[in-house]
């Protein structure tokens, strides 16, 4: 069976430990300067200041080989209404909107993301290398990101995400579109050095 070609960015599933996903996530901040739209499952990083109470830092979307500081899972006008990721009042965050973001910044979560299969996809003996994420048009209806594992990058040099195993569902298959278990290897939060 192929798998259906389905982007939707980075999905928080479990810890590294092996631990379901608990939901915990923090409140971060985008300025209305930034021309990105955001998506759920986009990866952000930090760009250095906060919004006007100094209480939420700043981030803004995470190119392809840059450190991430996390991935979005929510959207509020208000810091006070991302208690609830699923209840949040807005699928994305348009392109300069000031706009408050929940982050999943918690470096040892692992995550769900598909590849782009660009190039050709990814067979078994990717797992345990590394690979970048390749960004891709986000649904503004779904509000789902259209980030994918850039399969042409899978190497054992440093790279944004290292594959841990393709997803263990009747659904999944090593082939085109494969979905695969990642961890954020270059973690705003895990390297040595400021970013």
């Amino acid at each position: 069976m192929a798998n259906v070609d389905r982007p939707a960015g980075l999905k928080p599933v479990k810890y590294l430990s092996g631990a379901p996903w608990n939901g915990k996530a923090n409140v971060y901040f985008v300025p209305d300067t930034d021309a990105t739209a955001l998506f759920k499952g986009d990866p952000v990083k930090s760009a250095g200041g906060a919004d006007p109470t100094g209480k939420y830092p700043t981030v803004v979307q995470a190119a392809a080989g840059e450190a991430v500081r996390g991935v979005v899972i929510g959207f509020g006008e208000e810091p006070f209404v991302m208690v609830n990721p699923t209840n949040s009042d807005r699928t994305h965050r348009p392109a300069n909107a000031a706009m408050y973001v929940m982050v999943v910044d918690d470096p040892n979560v692992i995550f769900e993301v598909q590849e782009d299969s660009d190039g050709g996809a990814l067979t078994a003996d990717a797992i345990g290398s590394s690979a970048d994420l390749v960004v891709g048009a986000g649904d503004v209806k779904s509000g789902r990101s259209g980030v994918e594992l850039d399969s042409s990058s899978a190497a054992t040099v440093a790279a944004t995400c290292k594959i841990l195993r393709a997803v263990n569902r009747e659904d999944n298959e090593l082939g085109d579109h494969c979905k695969f278990e990642v961890l954020i290897a270059e973690h705003e939060m895990k390297l040595a050095t400021g970013v």
